[in-house]
């Protein structure tokens, strides 16, 4: 759920999100890495009395500062492009749900049961919690399943993102986009 002020992600609801957490932690210590290393150095030549008048060319520390960044990005690089397939994978849903957004508003259709579609418009109370987060329809999703979302729009672009799910799709007129989600705990 997320609150006013929040300073971390909201509480993860799905693997992918898990992933993407444990990602950006990841990359956060190599970041960190970087910047002490950096500071270190930056330390040691403020401290240090040494100077050499004579260096013409350092061909060692340019092949240095050449190979030590291709090591941090391949580092950095692995683990996101892993993130980035699991994002795409498509393993046999269990239901399939399409969402259609308009200008003011999102239509759902669930076409795996009875044809099953409602519209959900945004609430502009501000006594609620979740203030223009609320909607007066929400989408109702089971928990433990395979889901795959169908994202689509009539009018113009629109961003539809779940956040603890690690969901983000652009819904883009005359293009049908598709993602796949495990929702593994129940929650709004």
């Amino acid at each position: 759920m997320s609150f006013k002020n929040q300073l971390f992600f909201q509480d993860a609801n799905s693997p992918i999100m898990e992933n993407m957490i444990m990602f950006h932690d990841y990359a956060m210590l190599v970041i960190m890495m970087i910047i002490s290393m950096i500071m270190y150095i930056i330390i040691y030549m403020i401290m240090n009395k040494l100077i050499n008048r004579y260096l013409l060319e350092g061909q060692m520390i340019e092949i240095i500062w050449t190979i030590m960044p291709i090591f941090f990005l391949i580092f950095l690089a692995l683990p996101s492009l892993k993130i980035l397939y699991l994002t795409d994978e498509m393993n046999m849903p269990s239901l399939s749900i399409k969402i259609i957004g308009h200008q003011w508003y999102w239509s759902y259709e669930y076409n795996d049961f009875k044809s099953i579609n409602f519209d959900s418009f945004m609430l502009n109370n501000n006594k609620l919690n979740f203030r223009l987060l609320d909607v007066d329809n929400r989408m109702i999703l089971p928990y433990n399943n395979q889901i795959r979302l169908l994202i689509s729009s009539m009018d113009v672009i629109h961003s539809f993102a779940m956040p603890s799910m690690g969901v983000k799709v652009d819904a883009v007129p005359g293009r049908l986009n598709q993602i796949s989600m495990l929702i593994k705990r129940p929650g709004l």
